[in-house]
């Protein structure tokens, strides 16, 4: 899945630590690819309205379902029939999809040691906890899904929501996100995040003109170092990231 450069790119920089107070995840492309799944989805909902599914391919990554249907088929921006149509792709293809490696190790560290983590994803919460069952990881206490906002990424009214559920008690929180998606990386940028972007869906150009501070192939860059309860600090390990 990860797009190839015309040049060789030096993911090579030295391990770096980096410290937050919550961690903010996409789902899509950062925890897991579900590309063929979603893409059969979308080809099933072209036919529908006659549209080509590579029309809506084109503009959907990253974006709401809701906002694409307003573009293609307004009748059908509705989050009755998106819920029922998004609850479905997990069941229905659940054998196209993928962890992007290194997200399990990372969000069960997180888990086994209490750190504020959240997912912050433009699918809805059937599509985000049917795939989060059936593909047996683990579940953040917070979840934050298309239909709990008023607009989608690159708006970052998302991630703005899911720093406010982990409820920090820091004056000033500070918090990561991961992304892998250009309007992901402005939405997490606008919040006032570091961004960490995965270059498993979009070109590197892409990744650095939305603003992302640190790229790398997947999550297996990313590292659980230590969580200091006391201070309600998370420090990540990042190597091999874009020098």
């Amino acid at each position: 899945m990860t797009v190839s450069e015309s040049t060789e790119p030096a993911f090579a920089a030295p391990p770096k630590i980096v410290t937050c107070n919550g961690l903010l995840f996409d789902m899509d492309g950062t925890i897991i690819d579900s590309t063929e799944a979603v893409e059969k989805h979308w080809g099933k909902i072209g036919k529908e309205i006659g549209v080509d599914p590579a029309v809506i391919l084109a503009t959907s990554h990253g974006r709401r379902s809701i906002d694409v249907l307003k573009i293609y088929e307004p009748r059908l921006a509705n989050w009755d029939y998106i819920s029922r149509a998004e609850a479905q792709i997990p069941l229905e293809f659940g054998q196209d999809a993928v962890e992007i490696p290194g997200a399990r190790k990372v969000l069960d560290e997180l888990e086994v040691h209490s750190v504020p983590w959240s997912i912050v994803t433009s699918g809805t919460r059937p599509l985000v906890t049917g795939w989060l069952d059936i593909m047996k990881l683990a579940h953040p206490k917070n979840l934050v899904t298309a239909e709990d906002v008023q607009n989608g990424k690159p708006d970052p009214s998302g991630y703005q929501m899911g720093m406010k559920k982990l409820g920090l008690r820091h004056q000033e929180p500070s918090f990561i996100v991961f992304e892998d998606a250009p309007a992901g990386i402005r939405a997490g940028k606008a919040a006032g995040c570091m961004v960490v972007a995965l270059n498993t869906s979009h070109s590197l150009d892409q990744l650095r003109e939305a603003g992302a501070d640190i790229i790398v192939r997947d999550m297996r860059s990313v590292e659980f170092k230590a969580w200091d309860k006391a201070e309600g600090e998370v420090q990540l390990l990042i190597s091999n990231a874009l020098m």
